[in-house]
């Protein structure tokens, strides 16, 4: 058995990484042991994590110790949110977010994606109560809802289903902020992201 945080990236995640600039800094939000983290610093991205779990935060000593991470101890839920520049949120070149939803973060999560920024989001959706934990519809995602929450994002690919191995029902998106000027020039030469 693998200690925590050294388990594989998501595949979704592994997946869409390659939106994310060139050592763009990458927040993961309620990172947890860091699985994702890791996965980022391993190619060459500064890394920024939250999460409100002391041993969590520990778990990423080696990271930080070496300057290639950033760990805020913080509850994000009953607390503010630990990334303000004056009045508004600090911006990131992606931000991760996987098997955790606070549905009042959600705005603030957007706002904190910089021009060209990245979001990567999968987490639990309805249906799941019937295959496990967790079941109660505050952690469950309803159908469409992460692209509701993504009405201003391009999306780049978005999965609403049910997956084997481990049994869940996932929501999941891979959306990047297109500023104005960019989708203005976009009419003559297209965005392109690889599938």
């Amino acid at each position: 058995m693998q200690s925590p945080g050294r388990e594989a990236a998501s595949q979704w995640v592994q997946r869409w990484s390659h939106l994310v600039t060139t050592h763009g800094t990458v927040l993961d939000v309620a990172c947890g042991y860091g699985r994702h983290m890791r996965w980022f610093a391993g190619r060459g991205h500064p890394v920024v994590g939250v999460d409100r779990a002391r041993d969590a935060i520990d778990a990423l000593a080696d990271l930080v110790t070496l300057g290639r991470a950033q760990m805020v101890q913080a509850d994000i839920e009953d607390g503010p949110w630990p990334f303000m520049n004056g009045a508004q949120p600090r911006q990131f070149d992606a931000v991760v977010v996987t098997n955790y939803l606070w549905r009042p973060l959600l705005p603030t999560i957007i706002q904190s994606l910089a021009p060209a920024g990245v979001l990567l989001y999968e987490t639990f959706a309805s249906g799941n109560g019937t295959v496990g934990k967790p079941s109660r519809p505050d952690f469950l995602l309803a159908n469409g809802a992460l692209l509701r929450v993504c009405s201003g994002l391009r999306i780049v690919a978005y999965e609403d289903g049910y997956c084997e191995h481990p049994s869940r029902f996932v929501q999941r998106v891979a959306a990047v902020r297109i500023d104005q000027a960019a989708e203005t020039c976009a009419t003559v030469t297209p965005l392109r992201f690889a599938l």
